[in-house]
């Protein structure tokens, strides 16, 4: 009876109060610093992937959706020749960002992600590489810290 009391209690208390509905998707709230949206490779100051093609953020993925395959640049230098990301598989887990040593990958801010076909959501190194916008790409190592 006590448990009955309590309950009808705490439901008279919320029922007299303005509901807290907000009109998605024409006011979105803000997201948290440390938010894992769609993950962007990041790239050089000429526009080439940072990525080297070490193959970390392959072997550290949870879910075995990252691909990475390493090509031959300019002088024998090991660069990317393919990233494929499959964002039905991906966790957002963040441990891809964590591994890479030089950088190359941010957790971006895009998490509206629905398709109507699965093949959308296979990621290549151009859709990579440029966020759609709205997604910086913001939260990378300078966030890992907090």
């Amino acid at each position: 009876m006590k448990a009955l009391a309590k309950g009808l209690a705490l439901t008279f208390r919320t029922f007299f109060r303005r509901p807290v509905t907000e009109e998605y998707p024409d006011v979105k709230r803000p997201l948290p610093p440390r938010f894992r949206g769609r993950p962007v490779l990041l790239a050089r100051e000429d526009g080439r992937p940072r990525c080297v093609a070490c193959g970390l953020c392959e072997k550290v993925c949870p879910s075995s959706c990252i691909a990475v395959e390493p090509g031959t640049g300019p002088g024998g230098t090991r660069t990317l020749a393919r990233y494929e990301l499959d964002l039905g598989r991906c966790s957002f887990c963040g441990l891809c960002v964590e591994a890479c040593p030089v950088e190359a990958i941010a957790m971006g801010d895009r998490y509206e992600l629905a398709v109507e076909d699965r093949r959308e959501l296979l990621y290549g190194t151009d859709r990579l590489l440029s966020p759609p916008e709205g997604d910086n790409g913001s939260h990378g190592k300078e966030d890992r810290n907090r």
